[in-house]
């Protein structure tokens, strides 16, 4: 095993398996940040037997480092030809070389001393490695909560807490039951019933901001004159931002049960465990949709009254700019939700979004400067919307095809086994 990396990836992660001074090697080589893969709670995977020792002994002398799964990481998977199975969904490979300079690939190592050979212990790995997955998007969205909190004013700010007091307990619970984890090192039947029933409480909250976000964009649909879609979009600045921190709010509760769920059924039934974890992935990638549903139509109504400002910018030369303002706030506010937990990252909705801001600093400038100039900031805004409405169809046709799956642009499919 000396120089040999072991690599797993799910898709949202690449665990780096292999000798401590190997593993950071080859880290610092390919310039990735990673975090601690806690391999020793494989063990708990293990079964009793002689090859349950040897792949304990495998996993005393390792060390496991977790990669989250982004644009330029993923380029490391296509590298190196990690190999996907159709059953597990997990793809896997062996790379080896001297004083940790990796030279080639060997598809996989059929010895007892490899540990991908060990389905137990692959299906151990990928379930933390499910986990730190989620435990990363959950830190993301409370840096993103943080910073939603500072624009709000003390009425919304009010507003939003009084909707998310409904999932206040939950949260308490949730905590208690990390903190019980992470002292024990497992969760206990007991520590699991204190929050196995709380996810229908997070689910209603998740459905009334949903249903809040279809609200919006029905109104601005009922609207069709410049001065109405003015106040509804400007209405609408501040309830998307309240309404988009409650369903991250929501969606960081779920992962945070769903880790707790993970390593129960790793203590309670451990031969389930793989196919828990892709349950629980379908789940995810189903109330991700539902999420996607509304934010994208209600980007597709904001686009749409920014065009309708664009084509009658002469007749509201005061309101027609502001009204393409307020749009641009809102689908910006969208954007970087969707960007926040991997929902929409195609180049067309970002270009969409910058041909959307700069049409409207256009219209402005030819606004104050006369007359004269504005046909140009006319014809500006209208191809701005004609791009805008392509790159939200295009989110929009791609939603059901989209997973959690963080891999570079034009990324080959893998074989199945």
């Amino acid at each position: 095993m000396e120089n040999e990396i072991q690599l797993i990836s799910d898709g949202d992660g690449l665990a780096v398996i292999g000798e401590p001074t190997a593993v950071e090697r080859f880290l610092a080589s390919e310039g990735l940040a990673s975090r601690d893969l806690d391999l020793p709670r494989l063990g708990t995977v293990l079964s009793t037997g002689g090859a349950a020792a040897q792949a304990g002994s495998e996993i005393a002398a390792n060390s496991g480092r977790w990669v989250k799964l982004t644009k330029e990481s993923s380029k490391l998977v296509k590298k190196h030809g990690l190999r996907e199975s159709s059953k597990s969904g997990l793809s896997t490979g062996v790379v080896k070389g001297k004083k940790g300079q990796i030279k080639g690939f060997v598809e996989f190592a059929k010895g007892p001393g490899t540990m991908l050979s060990n389905p137990a212990v692959l299906a151990g790995a990928a379930g933390i490695m499910a986990q730190l997955a989620m435990q990363q998007t959950m830190d993301e969205i409370t840096d993103y909560l943080a910073t939603i909190d500072e624009k709000l004013d003390d009425v919304l700010r009010a507003q939003t807490n009084q909707v998310l007091a409904r999932v206040d307990g939950v949260d308490l619970a949730i905590r208690e039951a990390m903190s019980v984890r992470n002292s024990v090192g497992r969760v206990s039947e007991v520590t699991w019933s204190k929050v196995q029933a709380t996810s229908s409480t997070i689910l209603d909250t998740q459905a009334y901001a949903l249903r809040q976000l279809n609200d919006l964009a029905e109104k601005l649909e009922r609207k069709n004159k410049v001065g109405d879609l003015a106040k509804a979009t400007k209405d609408a600045q501040a309830e998307v931002q309240k309404w988009l921190s409650v369903l991250a709010r929501c969606f960081q509760l779920h992962d945070a049960i769903a880790v707790l769920e993970l390593d129960r059924v790793l203590d309670a039934s451990p031969e389930e465990l793989d196919r828990h974890r892709l349950g629980l992935r379908a789940a995810r990638e189903h109330r991700l949709e539902l999420i996607s549903g509304s934010t994208v139509r209600l980007l597709g109504r904001m686009d749409a009254a920014a065009g309708t400002a664009n084509s009658r910018v002469l007749l509201h030369p005061s309101k027609a700019p502001a009204l393409v303002q307020a749009s641009n706030q809102v689908s910006d506010s969208i954007l970087d939700f969707h960007g926040l937990l991997g929902i929409e990252r195609e180049r067309e909705a970002l270009e969409a979004r910058r041909w959307r801001t700069a049409a409207s600093e256009v219209k402005v400038k030819a606004l104050e400067k006369g007359a004269d100039r504005v046909d140009a900031a006319k014809r500006v805004g209208n191809e701005t919307f004609v791009r805008a409405k392509s790159a939200t169809g295009k989110a929009s046709g791609r939603i059901s095809e989209r997973t959690l799956r963080r891999r570079g642009d034009g990324e080959e499919s893998a074989r199945d086994e």
